[in-house]
């Protein structure tokens, strides 16, 4: 079974069997706060291509105001009541099961980032970074699952984002597009299952 073969079958499987799920949250998030359901936001893709990301809205709504830094560091106090569970168990990350199956991601992948931090990337590995379709999950996202725990405890998030986790995590992502199988994938999206049936 090929990747893309693979991405189609686990996303449209996910998508049909938690659709009572998705449906529920849906309705959480839209009585928590006023708001659209989904959260979208330009990522950058594979080869640098631009596609905008979908997940369950997990912070207020506030039109025509600044979107602030594109990191979630600690209690923000920007996320709402529902949101904080959603990012707890990363149900919020569910919708992008239609980013795979509209083809601008994949389900095991490195994760997209925002243009702002692609920006940042060594010019060394940003071709080899971005040679493969963004995923859902990746070693990188495991390695760094507390990583709005590891911000909140830094002086300058940001920084600490751009010069000791952005870096690593580019490395990571070079590295999958290079090693990356499709048996690979399937340890790391179980990997994934099990860290997140043990709330971390």
């Amino acid at each position: 079974m090929g990747k893309r073969l693979f991405d189609l079958v686990v996303a449209l499987g996910a998508l049909v069997l938690l659709s009572p799920l998705l449906a529920a949250v849906a309705l959480v998030v839209k009585l928590d706060s006023p708001g659209p359901v989904f959260f979208r936001q330009e990522r950058v893709g594979r080869h640098g291509r631009s596609f905008r990301i979908h997940k369950f809205r997990t912070m207020h709504h506030r039109p025509g105001a600044a979107d602030g830094l594109p990191l979630t560091v600690g209690a923000d106090p920007r996320i709402t009541r529902s949101g904080a569970w959603l990012r707890r168990t990363r149900i919020d990350e569910l919708p992008q099961f239609l980013d795979v199956l509209a083809g601008h991601m994949s389900v095991v992948g490195p994760r997209p980032e925002v243009p702002r931090y692609v920006a940042h990337y060594p010019p060394e590995l940003r071709a080899r970074a971005l040679a493969v379709r963004p995923g859902i999950t990746d070693p990188a996202s495991l390695e760094f699952i507390d990583e709005s725990e590891r911000l909140a405890r830094a002086a300058d998030p940001e920084r600490e984002y751009v010069e000791s986790i952005l870096p690593r995590k580019v490395r990571r992502a070079a590295d999958y597009a290079e090693r990356a199988t499709l048996a690979t994938d399937v340890a790391v999206l179980w990997r994934t299952l099990r860290v997140l049936a043990g709330g971390r």
